[in-house]
């Protein structure tokens, strides 16, 4: 059985938009875009009056060497969004067929499936929010056509073992394509699913530069997949997904300083997160610090409302997931540097504290 089995017939048929840039390149007068001649003002040599190539060779190539795949076996895109978005539309007939997730997990696979008019199977995690692989096998029907596994886990912050992953990949086989969502990974001591690729064809990799590579606002992410999926999902992918700038910011963050740089913050944050995790454990008001390996902490708190409300009238915006299932008392805290850290800590320690980073009694110094 061929993976594409499990996608949609009609998008397996259907015939893909062909771009200028997809028809014919290599030449050197370019009139065939209905493009300006004319560079904008400011452009650095970038020629963002030109449409940008669908999928850049020498930044598919980077990610490819840092991921270890075949550059046939990799989408890129704006982020994992857009990934999640188009397997979800490749996969899923709407009104008939389903997604199923373990939350509390990332938000993205529900919203795409209900874009969708996609069912959306939810088996939860266990109380300690580790995945029940039991579970979720014995949940998936012929309806699902996508099982999406978050590890580490946001919000949760816990990695999902290999052996696990694994697992889901060999009795999913000839049933779903296995999604693992991988946003967080260099940020955990675990290997990734992309020593998966090469045996299971129905197994995708999630991979993005938002978090550990500091391009968040570049909106860079890739699909790794069997190369029977990519050409899938780039015959339903908008033709230039791509700004020529951020594949410029891409590839200088991708460079052997840029790589250099990128592991030392890593470094930073994991030391950082340790840190915190310890000392929120022994604040008043504190019931529980999540474990984590991602660069965030999940923390619980006798009142989180307020204590959302405390962190933000000193300028400090955290994450409220309140809302997510089995999270009714809790927050989440990225790592930021150590001073950010640091404010986070002092404001805890000292309710009193005003948005100007002091309290309103006996002066106390902070980490601006």
């Amino acid at each position: 059985m061929s993976v594409l089995d499990l996608a949609r017939p009609e998008i397996r048929a259907m015939q893909p938009y062909s771009s200028a840039r997809m028809e014919a390149s290599g030449g050197r007068v370019l009139l065939n875009a209905n493009e300006s001649a004319w560079a904008p003002p400011g452009d650095d040599a970038l020629g963002c009056n030109r449409y940008p190539d669908p999928q850049p060779q020498a930044l598919v190539d980077a990610l490819a060497a840092l991921y270890g795949v075949r550059p046939g076996q990799l989408l890129v895109g704006r982020g994992s969004d857009e990934a999640i978005d188009l397997l979800v539309r490749a996969f899923c007939r709407a009104g008939r067929d389903a997604i199923a997730i373990q939350p509390p997990t990332f938000g993205m696979y529900a919203v795409s499936a209900r874009v969708q008019d996609a069912g959306v199977l939810e088996v939860p995690l266990a109380a300690d929010f580790t995945l029940d692989v039991d579970a979720v096998l014995a949940a998936v029907t012929p309806a699902v056509k996508l099982v999406f596994v978050c590890t580490p886990n946001n919000p949760t912050g816990q990695p999902v073992p290999l052996r696990d992953v694994e697992r889901l990949a060999r009795e999913l086989a000839g049933r779903a394509l296995l999604v693992v969502d991988e946003a967080y990974i260099e940020f955990a001591e675990a290997v990734s699913a992309n020593s998966l690729l090469n045996r299971y064809d129905h197994v995708a990799v999630l991979r993005t530069l938002s978090k550990a590579w500091a391009l968040a606002g570049a909106r860079i992410g890739c699909l790794l997949a069997h190369e029977d999926v990519i050409g899938l999902l780039r015959r339903i992918m908008a033709p230039y997904p791509l700004p020529r700038p951020c594949v410029a910011l891409a590839l200088e963050a991708l460079s052997p300083q840029g790589q250099v740089e990128a592991r030392a913050h890593v470094a930073i944050v994991r030391a950082e997160r340790d840190r915190m995790a310890r000392a929120l454990a022994g604040m008043p008001g504190v019931r529980e610090v999540l474990p984590s390996q991602a660069n965030f902490l999940a923390v619980r708190f006798d009142d989180a409302g307020a204590t959302y409300r405390r962190l933000l009238g000193a300028g400090i915006v955290v994450r409220d997931v309140q809302r997510y299932l089995q999270l009714g008392d809790a927050l989440r805290i990225t790592i930021g540097t150590a001073e950010e850290n640091e404010r986070v800590l002092a404001v805890l320690k000292n309710p009193a504290m005003d948005s100007r980073g002091f309290s309103e009694g006996p002066a106390i110094g902070t980490h601006a």
